[in-house]
């Protein structure tokens, strides 16, 4: 049986070429510009490092803390009631790295995020639908431990929110890059997002007849 992994792999071969917005430029979709607000969650796939167990978990919170600064979305916890989803996940240091996978780990039963000019307090209220299908993935979701072969930058992808399983679709728009997850100062895939929508959102210039 194909696990779902190994088909979000050949899939993502398939799709990169649109998807990634570091070396092209796509065009956004029209409800990404309508969007309200916005999930950020640790990319279903990602296993947390050994060594660095709240990776992923961290770099969620530097992503959420950038929406925060930026104002334009309203930060959700339930992926039904968001306009778009963000899944963020870390790159690997080197090529395989032992990792824990499944479990309470990345799960959360509330936030608490402050930056200079905003707060954040909020609850989970009972167990929100899943954001993929589990019957694509047969393995055991328990916490396990295993070695995850990945790329070695961390990826930022946009997905549309609402409906069944809104993470196994295609991502509206990704961005890859090393440490772009990370505040140095701003959190730089929010930011190559930002543009992307600021870019959108210009005026474009009459076609020529």
């Amino acid at each position: 049986m194909v696990t779902r992994l190994s088909a979000l792999v050949v899939l993502g071969a398939l799709v990169v070429p649109f998807a990634i917005a570091k070396d092209k430029k796509p065009v956004l979709p029209e409800y990404v510009l309508r969007a309200q607000t916005v999930l950020v969650v640790v990319d279903p796939d990602a296993g947390e490092p050994l060594d660095r167990p709240n990776a992923n978990a961290m770099a969620r919170e530097n992503v959420e803390k950038a929406f925060m600064e930026w104002g334009r979305f309203r930060l959700v916890m339930d992926g039904a009631e968001s306009d778009l989803i963000i899944s963020v996940r870390t790159g690997n240091d080197r090529m395989v790295r032992p990792t824990i996978k499944g479990g309470p780990i990345d799960q959360r039963g509330g936030v608490g995020e402050s930056t200079d000019s905003s707060i954040r307090i909020g609850g989970q209220h009972g167990q929100p639908p899943p954001l993929t299908d589990p019957s694509m993935d047969p393995q055991n979701r328990g916490p396990h431990i295993g070695n995850e072969v990945g790329q070695m930058d961390d990826t930022f992808a946009v997905y549309r929110g609402g409906g069944t399983a809104p993470l196994d679709s295609s991502p509206v728009w990704r961005y890859i890059g090393k440490d772009c997850l990370r505040p140095n100062p701003q959190v730089t895939a929010v930011e190559k997002f930002r543009k992307a929508v600021a870019d959108a959102e210009k005026p474009q210039p009459p076609k020529k007849p």
